[in-house]
């Protein structure tokens, strides 16, 4: 029987707690979640592919249904109910919270952080995500002064986070240019599994 997670109308991060929830409860058994928006769309679809499910999206009206079953016995072994137990050695995560580096001098700021991102591709190790939140997001959006620098990074593998409530927040949801709109059970969940995580 199939379980059904009515998510319309719920902020971020909501849709994508209670499909977690759901797949929890449901073993082996197929969840349907119901968005009427596309970030929730993304953020539920990233989330149960990312704990071995398949995603089929159905649009009726102003919702889209989506159809999550498993991908088979390989899926089976994921304890998707529990937390991840990463080595200390796990990934390496930049946490930017502002579209400035440091306090004081605002111009400054802006000269630091430019020079933070290109640098980011000359040196080792590549940070294995960056994760953008508050005024943060301003760097990943049209008109951004370090587009092609994280256009490298992301050309080399680098996951790049953008927090969707910051971007709604500032009005630039439109603009985003580089990285994946994401949200904070993401971000929390990203920042929670890392190895070492790097404020600039």
């Amino acid at each position: 029987m199939t379980k059904i997670v009515d998510a319309r109308g719920l902020a971020c991060p909501q849709p994508v707690i209670l499909t977690k929830k759901a797949l929890t409860e449901a073993g082996q058994e197929p969840v349907t979640t119901i968005v009427d928006s596309p970030t929730a769309e993304a953020n539920v679809s990233r989330m149960a592919q990312k704990a071995g499910w398949q995603v089929a999206v159905e649009a009726q009206g102003d919702a889209t249904y989506l159809h999550l079953s498993r991908e088979g016995t390989a899926a089976e072994n994921l304890a998707l109910g529990r937390a991840k137990v990463l080595p200390a050695a796990g990934p390496l995560v930049v946490f930017i919270s502002s579209d400035r580096m440091g306090r004081g001098i605002d111009e400054l700021g802006d000269i630091l952080m430019r020079a933070f991102l290109h640098t980011l591709n000359e040196v080792a190790p590549l940070p294995d995500t960056l994760v953008f939140v508050n005024s943060g997001v301003r760097l990943v959006v049209e008109g951004s002064p370090v587009l092609e620098d994280l256009q490298t990074l992301a050309d080399q593998g680098v996951d790049i986070l953008a927090c969707g409530t910051c971007l709604d927040y500032v009005e630039l949801s439109e603009k985003v240019a580089i990285g994946t709109v994401s949200n904070m059970y993401d971000i929390a969940e990203t920042l929670l599994g890392a190895g070492k995580v790097v404020t600039p």
